[in-house]
């Protein structure tokens, strides 16, 4: 895996020498060059390892999840801050089995970095009003599900939040 800042300085090389092979008439080089440059924009964007893990995460493989995201040795180094977010959420989802304090921080940072999608910011604090739930925090608790509640806008985590209210209200 390739720091970010040395994805950017690819990028420049890889136009840089497509230009070269503007001037030089070797125009089929330089736009294939051109098209490559796509790779190294794209995975700085979106970093591989994280695809990956997600893509593990979605067969139910925490251990092959966990073992790609541990190969992201220098998330601030590495990740742009997004991707940073997406590690922490990752990580949260993860460490949420056995840990729920440390979870809870996870979960934070990923919320205080951002998250692409609001699917992944309501889930997030889902998470987080149960945890706060577990740790009789009910007033965050609420607060957190209501977030979580306006972000579902696809009304895919409808069930989930709506058996969480009923066991707020259970608790009372």
């Amino acid at each position: 895996m390739f720091n970010k800042n040395i994805k950017l300085v690819l990028i420049v090389l890889i136009v840089a020498f497509a230009v070269y092979q503007f001037t030089e008439n070797n125009i089929g080089n330089g736009i294939f060059l051109l098209l490559l440059t796509v790779f190294p924009a794209f995975f700085y964007f979106k970093n591989e390892f994280i695809l990956l893990a997600f893509l593990k995460l979605r067969k139910q493989d925490m251990d092959g999840a966990k073992k790609w995201l541990d190969k992201i040795s220098n998330p601030e180094g590495a990740l742009v801050k997004k991707q940073q977010g997406y590690y922490n959420y990752l990580n949260g989802i993860m460490v949420s089995q056995t840990n729920l304090s440390q979870a809870e921080k996870y979960f934070k940072k990923a919320i205080e970095l951002g998250l692409s999608m609001d699917q992944d910011l309501a889930l997030a604090k889902l998470q987080l009003a149960g945890i706060a739930m577990t740790k009789r925090r009910k007033i965050e608790a609420e607060k957190l599900l209501a977030e979580a509640k306006k972000l579902d806008k696809h009304n895919m985590l409808k069930d989930q939040i709506k058996m969480m209210q009923q066991q707020m209200k259970k608790s009372k």
